[in-house]
């Protein structure tokens, strides 16, 4: 069995087909296929059934894919592990982003990072905050930026900035929320993110704790929308403390001054990962930029 059979193997099981895995790794379809025949007489079990659409795993395949994947990270970060041991910090990181990349601070991340190590790259996905806690805890990205509770102990991270929630509603409701009591809130339209989200879990542990659940709810998966909304007059929300005020200053939005809620951004990564080169190389640009030092090595 080769490194090159299991990258195959593994081009193969996330494109589907033979000419596109072949396009991916920049070999030719014959050398695709004969790395496969090769990898199956190793191990002596058929990894894809051939379809008239393409390559479908096998069951056996769905379980040794994961497999295959677990050794390919181990031999890359073996690479970037003797690249650091001679100076480099060498690699790609998938990373989540969450929220208004302006907040984050996504920009002047970029920057030094690409200033200080230029043979380190960056890959961006812009998440749901509970997704992105998610798909760093099972590896789908080596970091993220978060917000809300840590809840797994597979996951760590660096704590950047403390936050408060107010609940805001379009100006032109002023007088109808400002002596609203938490029944009346409740029964205006509110506009929330996917159930998966920290802002969601926000506005239900809100009303939960008040024995009321909102009668109407509309849903949209980014900050920036659901401020719009809000001052279209759709509804009622959660917005970061910061912008709320800056939006009621405008006239665009009122704040409902009987709530408040604090939460955190984190970046966080898997905890087994703390003493990755990588993770560690951006966990001190993170720091510097919000001056906070990471936690202490043990």
């Amino acid at each position: 069995m080769e490194l090159y059979q299991l990258r195959t193997f593994a081009a193969v099981a996330d494109t589907g087909h033979i000419t596109r895995a072949a396009e991916k790794l920049h070999v030719s379809q014959p050398a695709v296929s004969a790395h496969i025949k090769g990898l199956e007489e190793d191990l002596r079990v058929r990894l894809f059934d051939r379809t008239p659409t393409g390559m479908q795993l096998t069951r056996a395949g769905r379980q040794l894919r994961e497999q295959a994947e677990k050794v390919l990270a181990e031999v890359e970060r073996l690479r970037q592990l003797a690249a650091t041991l001679k100076g480099d910090i060498v690699g790609r990181l998938r990373v989540g982003t969450a929220s208004d990349p302006e907040f984050v601070r996504v920009g002047e991340f970029l920057h030094r990072t690409v200033e200080r190590y230029p043979l380190l790259e960056i890959e961006l996905h812009q998440e749901v905050s509970g997704a992105a806690l998610e798909r760093v805890r099972t590896g789908d990205l080596d970091a993220s930026f978060y917000f809300g509770d840590i809840t797994s102990p597979d996951v760590a991270g660096l704590r950047l900035h403390d936050m408060a929630y107010c609940v805001v509603a379009p100006a032109a409701w002023g007088e109808r929320v400002r002596n609203a009591d938490w029944s009346e809130i409740a029964r205006l339209p509110w506009i929330v993110t996917p159930s998966i989200s920290t802002h969601n879990r926000l506005v239900r542990a809100l009303f939960s704790k008040h024995g009321v659940e909102p009668a109407r709810v509309v849903e949209a998966d980014q900050e920036p929308v659901i401020a719009s909304l809000v001052v279209s007059g759709v509804g009622v929300s959660l917005m970061r403390e910061p912008l709320a005020l800056q939006k009621q200053r405008a006239g665009e939005i009122c704040i409902w001054d009987k709530a408040r809620l604090q939460t955190a951004l984190w970046f966080i990564y898997q905890a087994d990962r703390r003493h990755d080169p990588l993770v560690e190389a951006l966990l001190g640009i993170l720091g510097e930029i919000w001056q906070i030092a990471p936690a202490p090595s043990l």
